[in-house]
Formats: structure tokens, C-alpha cells, sequence
């Protein structure tokens, strides 16, 4: 049987039962487990999220979208590898169970697939979210946030099994061409103003200077899971790793610095959409008034505990503005396409325009490699 779109949960139990038996057999309680139950999570807006009950424990499994992919974006290869690399790390993960590629058996979904165990707390991705934490503990959570990140680019590659995970040299180079064939695969009406940005970020490429780490590629609020208690909240896991690899990690504080004031850029008010369904792409926990820190004290805590000074992010901004707006054209044609699993899409096309305009404000001259 099928309970979701692109997810056999019978076929799931079946090879749960061959490969993972200690999963798929007994409950907590000493039963079967009885049938897996799935639901989709995070809004698949990219690669599709299901939570899974039913088995020994909740499990997540995750797979590429439907329909149009992108051909070197949705690697779930690449993404159980880095969650398992940092399993052990001060970067906290959930616990990877197995990765499978069920493309010509099509048991469970038909593609490569992996899963892993589920991570007990909440996904802050709207103001409705803050009310269960006080304005202290959002406080202490925004800077935890870009300490977390600090913390994951300082793990060494080498350490962790991953030194083979990518070429830092070249790689701001190496994304602008990637992304440009992103939109290319994606194109499907003219946006004069991503294209101006577009070559922009090509002619201000800056020097890297040797930084190079793990780069998480999505980092942001909403990919993490936080727990603990109101005054405490806590960074329990950091999701979505599926955009890794090695580079120059200060694309991943630009990309966070684009979605810790995305409600601006997109002029939202704060509010959830009309209808309660999924948001336009734009939305987020962070509002005025909510507690969070400005984008700012994140930047200086990142620095703090990096022990660098704090850096200058105005290409990364830019280029996390053109990052994204790729994205959501990709996701924007996938809807027209009829391949996409959740309300809201409709709304997803209307950001990109105001994302290049963003992008165009930031991308400042920077001294090219």
C-alpha cells in the first residue's frame, strides 16, 4: 500500500524486515510494531521528508522529489554520508540507519533513498512557533545557531572520513557554474533581473583566502531541530545536508544572513499564510519582537567562536540570494509540471524576481580570485 505520494510504506516494512529486522520487529512494548504509518514533513519543498511510525522507533526517510530533478541536486548518497561523518562531532545529527538504491526494484520509493532515526523536537519555521519559547530563550538559540555553524566548519575533513568530499579550490567558481546550469535545466520564462545578477556574481568572484571547510550549502533556522525547555531552547539537530560538501564556508553564513531576514526582502507582515497552508517560500520564525538577535550578533557570535574577526559577506549574501531564487524557479516549474506533493506552491514563483533585486543590492565589488 501507499499512504503518500512517492512512499510505499508496505514495501518499506518488507525491506525493513530483510535489512534492518531489529527496526522492523518489536515495539517498544514488546509487539510488532504494526503497520508503518508515513506523513510528509517539512512541506517537501525539495527533497521529499516522511516521518515513519509504526516500526521500533520513528524513523525519517528521505528521497528526491517527483517529477523534474535536477541532475546534480537530490544526491542522497552524499547526504547520509556527511549526517554519518558528523555522527560524534559537536555538530549535532540525527542517527543515520541505511542509505539504498531502490531505483529498479521500486520497493519503497522507486529512487535512492535513506533513513534515519527521528529527532524528538520542533522545526521553527513560523512566528505561531515562538509563543512556546520566551524572547530570552529565542535569544540564546539565534546565537547557538551560528555557533553550531562555526563548530561545523572548524571540524576537520580529514578527521571525519570526508577529506575526498569535495575540491575547496575553485569552489565559489565551481557553484556559480553549477547554479548556472541549475537555472538553465529550470528556465521556462525570462527574469532579466536573476540573469543581471547572475553574471554579476560571476564578474566579483572573491578570494577565498584559503578558508575551506565543510559546507553545509541550506544552513538556516527552519533546517534544524530545536528542544529543550522555554527559557532553554536548544539546536537537538541540523537537517537537510543535502547541498554538502567542502568550500569556503562563508557561503553558508550568507545563506543564513539571506534567511534570517527573508520576511523583509518578501514584505510579509508576520503572519502564517490566509488559508493555514504552506508558505510562499518566504516565511519564517523570525520576526520583530519574537526575541531572536539581529543578523548582526549572529555574525559576531560566529566570529567569537571562530576566533576570526567578522567577515565581510557581501558577495555571500548576494550570491545566497541567487542560490535561492534558482532554487524556488526550480520548484516553480516543478509546480507547473504538476510534480509537486503540498499546498502553497503557486506562491513560490512570485519570490524570485524580489530575491534577484535583493541580490542585485548586495552585490558590492569584491576582489576576484
Amino acid at each position: 500500500m501507499t499512504d503518500v505520494p512517492g512512499l510505499d510504506t508496505a514495501g518499506l516494512r518488507a525491506w525493513l524486515g530483510r535489512e534492518h529486522p531489529e527496526l522492523a520487529h518489536g515495539a517498544p512494548d514488546g509487539g510488532s510494531g504494526g503497520e508503518l504509518t508515513a506523513s510528509v514533513i517539512a512541506g517537501g519543498r525539495s527533497n521529499l521528508t516522511y516521518r515513519v511510525d509504526g516500526a521500533r522507533v520513528p524513523l525519517v526517510v528521505r528521497r528526491p522529489p517527483l517529477g523534474h530533478v535536477l541532475s546534480t541536486a537530490h544526491d542522497m548518497r552524499r547526504e547520509h554520508r556527511v549526517v554519518s561523518a558528523l555522527a560524534g562531532s559537536p555538530v549535532p545529527v540525527p542517527r543515520t540507519v541505511d542509505v539504498v538504491d531502490d531505483t529498479d526494484r521500486g520497493e519503497v520509493t522507486g529512487t535512492v533513498f535513506f533513513v534515519m532515526e527521528h529527532v524528538a523536537g520542533t522545526v521553527l519555521s513560523r512566528p505561531a512557533q515562538n509563543a512556546a519559547f520566551t524572547a530570552g530563550g529565542l535569544h540564546a538559540l539565534g546565537l547557538e545557531l551560528a555557533e553550531v555553524l562555526a563548530d561545523l566548519h572548524a571540524v576537520d575533513p580529514a578527521v571525519v572520513g570526508l577529506a575526498d568530499f569535495g575540491r575547496p579550490d575553485g569552489y565559489l567558481g565551481r557553484q556559480l557554474a553549477t547554479w548556472r546550469r541549475q537555472y538553465g535545466a529550470s528556465r521556462s520564462r525570462p527574469l532579466p533581473r536573476l540573469d543581471a545578477l547572475q553574471d554579476r556574481l560571476a564578474a566579483r568572484v572573491p578570494d577565498s583566502g584559503g578558508r575551506a571547510g565543510i559546507v553545509h550549502g541550506d544552513y538556516r533556522l527552519d533546517n534544524a531541530i530545536v528542544a529543550g525547555p522555554p527559557d532553554a531552547p536548544r539546536v537537538a539537530a541540523v537537517l537537510d545536508w543535502e547541498m554538502a560538501t567542502l568550500g569556503d564556508p562563508l557561503v553558508d553564513l550568507g545563506m543564513l544572513g539571506l534567511y534570517w531576514d527573508i520576511r523583509g526582502l518578501a514584505g510579509t507582515a508576520g503572519d502564517d499564510a490566509p488559508d493555514g497552508s504552506a508558505d510562499d517560500g518566504a516565511l519564517s520564525a523570525v520576526v520583530p519582537g519574537a526575541g531572536y538577535p539581529e543578523f548582526a550578533a549572529l555574525v559576531d557570535a560566529y566570529a567569537a567562536r571562530s576566533g576570526t574577526a567578522p567577515p565581510d559577506l557581501s558577495w555571500y549574501r548576494a550570491f545566497a540570494a541567487y542560490k535561492l531564487a534558482v532554487i524556488l524557479e526550480g520548484i516553480h516549474y516543478r509546480y507547473r509540471a504538476g510534480d509537486t506533493v503540498g499546498d502553497g506552491f503557486d506562491r513560490i514563483g512570485a519570490l524570485v524576481e524580489p530575491l534577484a533585486e535583493d541580490g542585485l543590492a548586495h552585490a558590492t565589488p569584491a576582489r576576484r580570485a
